[in-house]
């Protein structure tokens, strides 16, 4: 498979994530802000890989799996480290991860019956509005903002979740 350029930066993507988690580890002074240097860059790479991929025709089937594989482990990967840290609630990620999973299962089922289900805009929203309040919390915000973001966080992953699972549902009813 030849890498072309949006699944080069994929794969930068990917290989931030442990660069972001060591720095963010490391603790020495100032790391919470190269973390958040290192995460901007990686969001970064998530909006300018979606727009080579479509501008230039790279779309693949490499990118289709890994861009959204690569999002929910950056995604991930931070959420933990700020319940680790105490910055984030545990229930906040369990309830991220359980959205991920469901969804993921359901695509996964879709797949079988030869349909896709393509990311909706509720799913964009949460992507973009976690990552933005992900940014805000590395930054070192007041403890009242800190809870606005995990609220932010969890309700649009709640409803994008529920939105997938209520304009997908057919994908569990059984041929007959």
């Amino acid at each position: 498979m030849p890498m072309n350029t949006a699944n080069k930066l994929t794969l930068a993507r990917v290989f931030m994530i442990p660069l972001f988690l060591v720095i963010a580890y490391w603790g020495f002074p100032g790391s919470r802000y190269v973390a958040l240097g290192v995460y901007i860059l990686a969001c970064l790479t998530d909006l300018l890989d979606g727009y080579v991929a479509r501008h230039y025709n790279q779309v693949s089937d490499f990118g289709k799996f890994a861009d959204p594989l690569a999002d929910k482990c950056l995604v991930m990967a931070a959420l933990c480290w700020f319940v680790e840290t105490g910055d984030m609630v545990g229930w906040v990620l369990a309830v991220v991860l359980l959205r991920e999973f469901a969804v993921s299962g359901m695509r996964l089922i879709a797949v079988e019956k030869g349909r896709v289900i393509a990311a909706g805009w509720s799913g964009k929203v949460k992507t973009a509005s976690t990552m933005v309040c992900i940014c805000l919390m590395l930054f070192g915000i007041p403890h009242w903002l800190n809870l606005v973001c995990q609220g932010v966080i969890l309700v649009t992953t709640v409803y994008s979740g529920v939105e997938y699972f209520a304009k997908n549902w057919d994908v569990f009813q059984e041929k007959k």
